[in-house]
């Protein structure tokens, strides 16, 4: 097996946290890499000989100026998620071959909610805020009518990867699945209905679009009124998706709970209420790959690389005709 000269791009602290053994051994060993050698700025850097970019989280835009030079350019292995922000339309244009590790990163993300579906149905932070509080009538049936999971319905909102995959992962359970997509033409074992039934119909909607101009504020107010009492809105997505003062203002009701993983700004004022709303559970955007996870998507992409160097087409190719409706 040949290796192709590779050369690494990506934040410096983001090759700290995702280039380490074993990954490291297997990048040397399939390809021409120093994996010590992380380029962050292709400013002043040689690119004549690199055929491969192996990159990630910070990775610079891959510019018409880079191209240049870099004549033997040939593909991008991209050890994240979208490649939206450092693959140029030049790159398109010059037919660069791209790979994507969002397959990997989808994983944690749909681990992250399958959980928030599970604990939200079964009331669990509310539970542990009122133990902790000292309740000790423990009816939790009559402080919470109908409690649980079964028969309980999740609205899945995006086909995407990870849309797919929670759907895959909600198959052992008894649960009613809907999906809402205006691209799905195919069965995925869910129900598949327009967005403003899965919103009336949901006690838990999940959402798993990409941000694009036409899904911005698509859970709006008239969205999240028709939400039944006691449902829970996740999002694991982007925070573009949801109308955030309307949430609020539903939250504020009490009427509806809330798990959002993406808020605007990403980093909350000190005074949002949303950090003190009980029916509100905001975490700092870790549905998806950190830790150990973070390895995952490093294999993927060295797989891939290995793919490329046998001669192989990319298992996980991203085509361009695509970008336009995904994130």
């Amino acid at each position: 097996m040949r290796r192709p000269r590779t050369l690494v791009a990506m934040g410096a602290q983001v090759a700290r946290r995702l280039l380490r053994e074993p990954v490291t051994s297997r990048l040397a060993m399939v390809a021409d890499c120093d994996p010590g050698q992380v380029v962050h700025d292709f400013t002043g850097v040689d690119l004549a000989d690199v055929e491969v970019l192996y990159t990630s989280w910070g990775c610079p835009m891959v510019s018409a100026d880079v191209l240049a030079r870099a004549p033997r350019l040939r593909a991008i292995v991209h050890a994240a998620g979208s490649v939206k922000h450092h693959v140029s339309d030049a790159c398109w244009q010059r037919g660069i071959l791209v790979s994507t590790a969002a397959a990997a990163n989808a994983e944690p993300v749909a681990e992250f909610t399958l959980a928030a579906i599970l604990f939200a149905n079964k009331r669990v932070v509310d539970i542990a805020r009122d133990y902790r509080a000292g309740r000790t009538d423990r009816d939790w049936d009559a402080r919470y009518p109908g409690f649980g999971n079964y028969r309980r319905t999740a609205g899945i909102v995006g086909a995407s990867r990870i849309g797919r995959r929670v759907i895959e992962l909600l198959r052992p359970f008894d649960l009613e699945v809907l999906v809402s997509d205006p691209y799905l033409h195919e069965d995925l074992g869910a129900e598949r209905v327009g967005l403003d039934e899965l919103v009336a119909r949901s006690d838990v909607v999940s959402l798993h679009a990409p941000d694009l101009p036409e899904t911005r504020r698509m859970i709006d107010a008239g969205r999240l009124a028709a939400m039944r009492d006691g449902a829970t809105l996740i999002n694991t997505a982007r925070a573009a998706l949801v109308d955030q003062d309307a949430l609020v203002a539903e939250l504020v009701k009490g009427r509806l709970y809330a798990v959002l993983d993406h808020t605007e700004p990403e980093i909350l004022p000190a005074g949002s209420p949303l950090y003190d709303l009980p029916n509100a559970l905001v975490t700092p955007h870790i549905a998806g790959s950190l830790g150990g996870e973070l390895a995952r998507m490093a294999d993927l992409a060295v797989d891939e690389l290995a793919r490329y160097a046998r001669g192989l087409p990319f298992a996980h190719e991203v085509e361009p005709a695509t970008l336009s409706r995904s994130a």
